[in-house]
């Protein structure tokens, strides 16, 4: 197993906690993970927040995970989407302080991928992983404070075919005009129950054919 770090950093409102995962040797790339809808019990502690740190620490980057404003020992409150848009961002530089220019990787689950995809407009990843992207629901539910916005086409967007929280064809809707493709997962809800193996190979099968 990866060696995993505790670590915290001066966030934009307060401190920030998170956990570093790293690979066996000098990291390739840094992959940051953002975890899903703080509202709704959402934390770097999700078991697909996990799964990718661990995925991404096994193909040889840095993976950092942390709690978004208000969540665990991070401090702050929940904005809808801005705030944990500058908490990414915040995350993003402390790992460029600590590894350098080293490829980054952009990932996040559900509202965690809305969040990624807002960033990655103004961090420019080498590559983006949007598994059960919040592309409708919650901008409506939770009146967030933008669209879920468009995204490069090599972006790996993962979906499952069951999702009860996002719809199957609220993501192939906005995908669509974008031409951007869908992994989508057969049987399969938004928590990915029982799939997570199956998540976790094709993350690797994306990234060992792609350069960085």
């Amino acid at each position: 197993m990866a060696e995993r770090r505790k670590f915290t950093l001066p966030g934009p409102a307060g401190k920030l906690e998170g956990v570093v995962h790293l690979p066996d040797g000098e990291p390739i790339a840094v992959a940051l993970v953002a975890h899903p809808l703080p509202t709704d019990g959402g934390t770097m502690e999700n078991k697909i927040v996990t799964t990718l740190a661990n995925t991404f620490a096994d193909l040889g980057y840095a993976a950092f995970r942390f709690n978004f404003r208000g969540v665990g020992e991070s401090e702050g409150s929940f904005t809808g989407g801005d705030g944990e848009l500058d908490d990414l961002l915040a995350v993003a530089h402390f790992a460029h302080d600590q590894f350098g220019d080293l490829p980054l990787i952009l990932s996040g689950f559900s509202f965690g991928g809305y969040v990624a995809a807002r960033a990655s407009a103004q961090l420019t990843p080498q590559h983006l992983v949007l598994v059960g992207p919040a592309v409708q629901r919650f901008t409506a539910q939770y009146q967030l404070s933008s669209e879920m916005p468009p995204v490069p086409q090599d972006t790996l967007v993962i979906h499952g075919e069951k999702d009860e929280i996002i719809a199957l064809d609220a993501v192939l809707a906005w995908a669509r005009p974008q031409h951007v493709p869908v992994v989508v997962v057969p049987e399969t809800g938004h928590f990915f129950h029982k799939r997570l193996p199956l998540l976790a190979q094709l993350v690797r099968q994306h990234f060992e054919g792609v350069a960085l």
